[in-house]
């Protein structure tokens, strides 16, 4: 299974893309040793208006992708059990897993109706660049959960 982060908008240089860069190199030898073909960070443009942003993210998701929208309103979950779910998925033969980013405006009614599954990083609102990283970093640490690694303290 490969993880795709699609993301509307281009994150600038600065610490919080070298997180995300970070997190992201951390996590690809061992998500590829678990298994997964990958973790790939894929922005499409922002502008033109919400209508304009969904055409674009729907262009770019793959067929038969398991999708999830990162949403301030979606399901909040433990990171072991974030770890579980990617394993799962994986195992069920999911071909592609995409965790949507929306842009400063939120999504098209279009994304909303076909990615109905939804996650969040707890009930406040966060700025897009912080919930790249924190998807990085989730992302790490979940394959670390997976692989045993010390890095996830209980």
């Amino acid at each position: 299974m490969r993880i795709l982060l699609l993301v509307v908008g281009r994150m600038k240089t600065g610490p919080e893309r070298d997180l995300v860069d970070e997190y992201l190199k951390r996590a690809g030898p061992i998500a590829r040793s678990l298994g997964f073909r990958g973790i790939e960070e894929v922005e499409v443009a922002s502008g033109g208006g919400l209508d304009a942003e969904a055409e674009r993210i729907l262009a770019k998701l793959p067929t038969g992708a398991k999708c999830i929208r990162l949403d301030e309103f979606g399901r909040a979950q433990r990171s072991r059990d974030f770890a579980g779910n990617l394993s799962k998925w994986r195992d069920q033969g999911v071909p592609d897993l995409v965790f949507l980013i929306g842009g400063a405006e939120g999504y098209g009614d279009s994304v909303r109706s076909s990615v109905p599954d939804t996650m969040a990083f707890g009930p406040q609102t966060w700025p897009h660049r912080f919930v790249r990283v924190m998807l990085a970093e989730q992302l790490y640490r979940a394959v670390s959960i997976l692989a045993g690694t010390p890095y996830h303290k209980d």
